[in-house]
């Protein structure tokens, strides 16, 4: 659980936009402004002029876009000081995701992004730099962020009963698909919210989940055993579809579960 500390502690994560469309940085500075917890410090439709002023001026986060003249996204997150930025890049070209993440890169906006979207990488880049309070000047009494259990602070927002609810990362055990709608299964109780699961597989942290059936999603977390076609999660047996079957043991021998 985030342990509370002194509002002195704690500070916002500084972050800079890079875009060539000045659209698309007027819509990431919109965001920005109404996420407390983010401190703008730049925004730059020249590539260049980004690199120059992050050599001078560190960040916490960068968003940054990918497709851009002279010197794409990829090669500019290439160039920044270590250690450098948590960099997000944000793109209209889904075919440059692989590609991203060959990167040490926190997340991937696809656009048009949407704030619930956006929030939620910011969320992620909060977590994983140990935020909210900063790791210098933490009290003996917090954890510290090489040392909390992972995935500790990480947590989605779904949209449930007409607004946005905050769901722990740790505490979701599986996910059921019932057609347009999925029901999240977590520690507390069961969400049931609007979103496909391309989309919930894209803001959950990798190799931390599984897609066992096309019904299907799990915490490898919360996974107790495997046993010929089905999964025991939390109690529950759930079945093992058979196109997800090898991928789902691959992904068990990569992660030395097997």
């Amino acid at each position: 659980m985030e342990q509370l500390l002194p509002a002195a502690t704690r500070r916002p994560l500084t972050c800079v936009l890079v875009d060539d469309e000045h659209l698309a940085l007027d819509v990431l500075a919109e965001y920005c402004a109404q996420v407390p917890f983010l401190e703008l410090k730049g925004r730059f439709h020249d590539a260049l002029a980004a690199v120059a002023f992050l050599q001078d001026h560190p960040v916490d986060v960068v968003f940054l876009d990918i497709h851009m003249p002279r010197l794409t996204g990829l090669q500019l997150a290439q160039l920044l000081p270590a250690p450098g930025p948590r960099i997000i890049f944000t793109t209209a070209h889904a075919n440059y995701a692989v590609q991203s993440y060959e990167l040490p890169a926190l997340d991937y906006l696809l656009k048009p992004i949407s704030f619930e979207r956006f929030v939620q990488a910011a969320h992620r880049a909060r977590a994983a730099l140990g935020q909210p309070a900063a790791a210098a000047t933490a009290t003996a009494t917090a954890t510290p962020p090489e040392t909390a259990p992972e995935g500790a602070d990480e947590a989605l927002f779904v949209r449930h009963d007409n607004r946005l609810r905050r769901v722990p990362v740790a505490d979701i055990l599986y996910v059921e698909g019932q057609k347009e709608y999925l029901m999240l299964y977590t520690a507390n109780g069961k969400i049931l919210t609007l979103q496909s699961f391309r989309r919930l597989e894209e803001l959950l942290p990798p190799g931390r989940f599984a897609r066992i059936h096309r019904s299907y999603l799990i915490s490898l977390r919360h996974l107790e055993y495997v046993e010929r076609g089905r999964v025991q999660v939390q109690g529950t047996m759930l079945p093992i579809g058979e196109t997800y079957r090898e991928p789902f043991l691959e992904l068990l021998r990569y992660h030395g579960r097997l």
